[in-house]
């Protein structure tokens, strides 16, 4: 069992409480579409699978996914999407994918570059961090659902490569194509997920503490809250206090 990222567990809850709001279904519809592109028959689509399984943990209509699929299908005009990998650097110099979903570029490249400066980060070049990160799935069961043990034993059967210590949750980490069997393992188990991903996984973490990591919490706050991206990852960690303000 490896350790795991303060501000990881912070996104993780920020998560929760957005799929309370509308921001969460319109980033679940943006890749919904773009995964149908490839085709919209989820069993021979793994990645259309796994957005149609985000959105049903959400409690997002059918008709609404059906929609999705059939934009990104060519069916419904409106799957006009670009898919945009940003990398850069954060105060401090921790290391920041930013994961968009766009229908204007230009604007976006824009925002996202005066949101770096703007923070005290700059963006960098193609391939400059992205070889700090690995994707993998991620699934976040609350510790109180489960205990040690029992989730290790679970999720190792299940077909899982580790288990992360969250403070108040666990991370099961997995090679992508294990993910459906995974997840399956855990929600037939009865647990209820906080989250469940593929996602970039970072392969060391960077301490950040005072200025910094205020600078690095302000930076992926104003990403997240970004209407065309879809998720970011860093490597950034620090300690609770930091981390909470």
């Amino acid at each position: 069992m490896s350790g795991h990222s303060k501000w990881a567990t912070i996104k993780h809850k920020k998560a929760a409480t957005d799929a309370k709001r509308g921001k969460i279904f319109t980033r679940l519809i943006k890749e919904i579409t773009i995964a149908a592109r490839n085709g919209g028959d989820p069993d021979g689509n793994p990645r259309l699978r796994t957005a149609i399984l985000a959105a049903k943990n959400v409690s997002m209509p059918a008709d609404n996914i059906k929609k999705a699929i059939m934009r990104g299908t060519g069916e419904l005009e409106g799957g006009q999407i670009d898919e945009v990998m940003f990398e850069g650097y954060g105060p401090g110099g921790a290391a920041v994918l930013v994961m968009v979903a766009t229908d204007n570029r230009n604007r976006t490249v824009s925002d996202i570059r005066h949101a770096f400066s703007k923070q005290g980060g700059n963006l960098g070049e193609q391939g400059s961090v992205s070889w700090m990160f690995e994707r993998k799935s991620q699934i976040v069961v609350e510790k109180e659902k489960i205990g040690e043990d029992a989730i290790m034993t679970l999720a190792l059967e299940a077909g899982a490569e580790d288990i992360k210590d969250g403070g108040d949750s666990w991370e099961v980490l997995s090679e992508p194509n294990s993910h459906d069997a995974v997840l399956a393992a855990i929600q037939k188990a009865g647990l209820e997920t906080v989250a469940a991903e593929v996602g970039m996984i970072p392969k060391n973490l960077m301490e950040l503490e005072g200025k910094n990591a205020a600078g690095m919490i302000r930076l992926l706050d104003v990403l997240e809250d970004h209407d065309d991206v879809q998720n970011v990852y860093s490597n950034f960690d620090s300690s609770e206090e930091d981390v909470e303000g």
